[in-house]
């Protein structure tokens, strides 16, 4: 799906276990270009009081939050900060601009495709890209939802096989479940896709729709790959290349299937919350090339890791730690274990240490997730098969780890343990019980047979009804 990405990865370093702390979109770009966990921050929604920054005492003439932002410790060490994304506008959220001298809203709200995208980093590029020291933020959507590559792109992979963890057993079980963005409402609360969602399916009724949705998202990767690689050639043909690092990352991951969730990022699971990170740094991670590290990352790990290897000083506001060691040599450490965050569609977290993965749920988005969910992610990395039952002492431990973390977190928060803000609000955004989408989802869940959950759902108001 990814050819050019792939040549990017044989010349530089893949971190394979980095994960954001917080998502979604808001809540990870928010921690990312922070430096700051989203307890923190306290944007760990898409809506509501916790999709705002928390209130700063520290505020003076300037902003403290604003002034250690990733590009305001790139703007002091001396590196020209743009970004090209529509994302600030698209979530209201300018913390994503803080320190940048300059940013270029491409207009579309994350509607873009590549080639779009590509334009306008061309035209930049072509100004400004032979000059020293820059530090340009490009960001490619196609990989979202709705899937909306062009229909003159071709269908790379109508012949390719699909993954065999999908079978028609487990999609039975899912149609018979419910939950926004799941099998039986692919695009969110219907099974209608709306007018601009060209590729895909409303609903997953069997492994034909299944890898319908597959090509689609693959074919997004594949869209977004080409023109990451007409970038590529525009460094080499400013003759830029062997000056330029570059970094390919993300804001999150995308199920596609796992946990129900099709085609969207619902929880703090593996799936959601582990990154793609490529990192090709000429001169520094040479005699690395086409390496792998395994170790545990936070994604503002990353922002730690620029600001060590640009020789700027890292804020003490920020809660990264740098891993730039791992590029330079054979060094693999990284964080003994991670905590994860999702509080827009469900409010979950989640602490992943050795092979394993337990996700506590605290509202669960309306959606059938019990309180405990348990996996080895080594073993069943799309989340098949729930240990939480068979192994309590690992349930136990993971438990005691989240609180632990927890506990020290609340020292530094700016307003106490969000999610409980979050759940006083009538839960996360997009599942909050006084908006209308709650009422409706539920009326479409007695209209098409579901009506036992529709119940469950009105009793239980998103709490998990069931331990395991």
């Amino acid at each position: 799906t990814s050819p050019n990405i792939d040549a990017l990865a044989a010349e530089g370093v893949r971190f394979e276990n980095v994960y954001a702390s917080d998502t979604p979109c808001l809540p990870s770009r928010t921690s990312f270009f922070g430096g700051r966990f989203g307890v923190r921050t306290g944007v760990v929604n898409h809506g509501g009081k916790y999709a705002d920054l928390s209130p700063y005492p520290e505020r003076s003439f300037r902003s403290h939050f604003a002034e250690t932002t990733l590009a305001s410790v790139l703007r002091r060490a001396g590196y020209h900060a743009s970004s090209i994304s529509p994302f600030p506008n698209r979530h209201t959220a300018y913390q994503m601009t803080y320190g940048f001298t300059e940013t270029y809203d491409t207009g579309k709200g994350g509607r873009e495709n590549a080639d779009e995208m590509f334009a306008v980093a061309k035209a930049w590029l072509e100004a400004k890209g032979a000059q020293d020291s820059w530090f340009l933020h490009l960001n490619f959507w196609d990989p979202h939802t709705p899937y909306d590559h062009p229909a003159s792109y071709g269908h790379p992979f109508r012949d390719a096989p699909l993954g065999s963890w999908l079978t028609q057993e487990m999609l039975d079980e899912q149609l018979r479940s419910f939950g926004p963005h799941s099998a039986r409402e692919v695009p969110g609360y219907d099974d209608v896709l709306p007018p601009n969602w060209l590729w895909g399916r409303g609903e997953i009724r069997n492994l034909a729709d299944a890898k319908a949705h597959h090509d689609a998202y693959d074919t997004g990767v594949h869209y977004a790959d080409h023109y990451i690689g007409k970038l590529f050639e525009l460094l080499k043909t400013l003759d830029v290349w062997e000056d330029t690092a570059v970094l390919l990352s993300a804001d999150h991951g995308e199920n596609l299937g796992e946990l129900n969730v099709w085609g969207d990022h619902h929880t703090a699971d593996q799936i959601t919350n582990r990154l793609p990170l490529i990192v090709r740094w000429p001169g520094l991670s040479d005699a690395q090339a086409g390496g792998v590290k395994k170790a545990l990352h936070y994604h503002l790990d990353l922002t730690a890791t620029l600001a060590d290897l640009v020789g700027a000083a890292r804020p003490e506001a920020w809660d990264g730690v740098s891993f730039a060691a791992d590029l330079e040599g054979k060094r693999d450490e990284g964080r003994e274990q991670l905590v994860l965050s999702h509080g827009a569609w469900s409010c979950q977290r989640a602490v992943r240490w050795e092979d394993y993965l337990l996700i506590r749920t605290y509202h669960t988005g309306l959606k059938d997730f019990p309180e405990i969910m348990l996996f080895n992610v080594a073993e069943d990395p799309h989340e098949l098969n729930s240990l939480a039952a068979a192994h309590p002492e690992l349930v136990g431990e993971g438990l005691t780890r989240l609180d632990s973390w927890l506990a020290e977190q609340m020292y530094c928060s700016g307003r106490g343990d969000p999610f409980w803000g979050i759940i006083q609000e009538g839960g996360p955004f997009h599942a909050n019980r006084f908006a209308e989408h709650w009422q409706v989802y539920l009326d479409r869940l007695r209209a098409t047979g579901r009506a036992d959950h529709a119940e469950r759902l009105e009793a239980l108001r998103g709490r998990p009804g069931r331990r395991y």
